[in-house]
């Protein structure tokens, strides 16, 4: 944004200064990733800066720690159980996650906001306390060390971001349109699959992508619940940081790294499409 030729001196002071102590924050942020990102190109099985490396020479640099990653039964193996449960788990949550959004909305739903508050409970309690509490709970129900204790815990811990971004879509939607579907002749299952869903759907996709990442992430819940046959992604990443220090780690996050700025992209296309639908933004 440019500044105004109005401004005074100290105000262009100040907004020179805020944008450098926010280019500091943004790099500070994104440190750790470019260091990961160069590091998993390395041709030498060390997580530092060889002298190659240094002074860019091709012989330091490999895809070796790649070919290792899609070559590995182990880790095509984690990846494979990642997104099995991932997209289990989001397709649960988002189900679950937009009914209750949609009954959260409604002026007939009594103690409304003690029921948000236990739906969103996964999100405020320790993650460890979660995770115990789902381990002797499954291991009653015989569900522990199970792909269906796994999706099951999974989509608890999906469900509150599902439920936060559909109720505050549904929290600008102009109920006129459901009387007006109504006093057309429209029946509730058409005019929710007609003109509410079709409105709600960037809160819908948003949650559910959400649901996925907290899914995709996860390796607190599956140490718990899971079995040997339902190790994860990061569960391996994490084994791998203990038992072995190899640079397919840095090569399996920097492809994390990717898969999160595909999934943050769409989020911000659906953003926009969201504003547009509702008049908030031109075109």
């Amino acid at each position: 944004m440019a500044i105004p030729s109005y401004a005074t001196r100290g105000e262009r002071l100040w907004h020179y200064a805020f944008r450098g102590l926010c280019t500091l924050i943004f790099l500070f942020l994104i440190g750790p990733l470019l260091v990961i990102i160069p590091l998993s190109f390395n041709a030498e099985p060390y997580f530092t800066f060889t002298r190659e490396m240094l002074s860019f020479d091709p012989a330091g640099y490999s895809l070796r720690w790649y070919e290792d990653f899609f070559t590995s039964s182990r880790w095509l193996n984690s990846i494979k159980n990642s997104f099995i449960v991932g997209i289990c788990s989001t397709l649960l949550a988002t189900v679950l996650g937009t009914t209750a959004a949609l009954g959260l909305t409604s002026r007939h739903m009594p103690a409304r906001s003690v029921v948000m508050a236990l739906l969103i409970s996964p999100m405020i309690v320790p993650l460890i306390i979660s995770a115990a509490a789902m381990f002797f709970f499954f291991s009653k129900v015989h569900l522990a060390q199970t792909y269906l204790g796994v999706i099951l815990a999974h989509t608890v811990l999906g469900i509150p971001f599902v439920v936060i971004t559909v109720t505050a879509t549904l929290s600008s939607f102009d109920t006129t349109l459901i009387k007006a579907a109504h006093s057309l002749g429209a029946s509730p299952s058409r005019t929710f699959f007609k003109v509410v869903l079709p409105l709600v759907t960037p809160g819908v996709v948003s949650g559910a992508l959400f649901a996925f990442i907290t899914s995709f992430d996860e390796v607190v819940v599956v140490l718990f619940v899971a079995g040997p046959g339902q190790r994860t992604m990061p569960l391996q990443m994490w084994s791998g940081i203990r038992e072995e220090i190899s640079p397919t780690i840095l090569a399996v996050a920097t492809l994390l790294v990717l898969l999160s700025i595909l999934l943050l992209t769409t989020l911000e296309l659906l953003r926009r499409r969201s504003e547009r639908l509702r008049g908030l933004s031109p075109g």
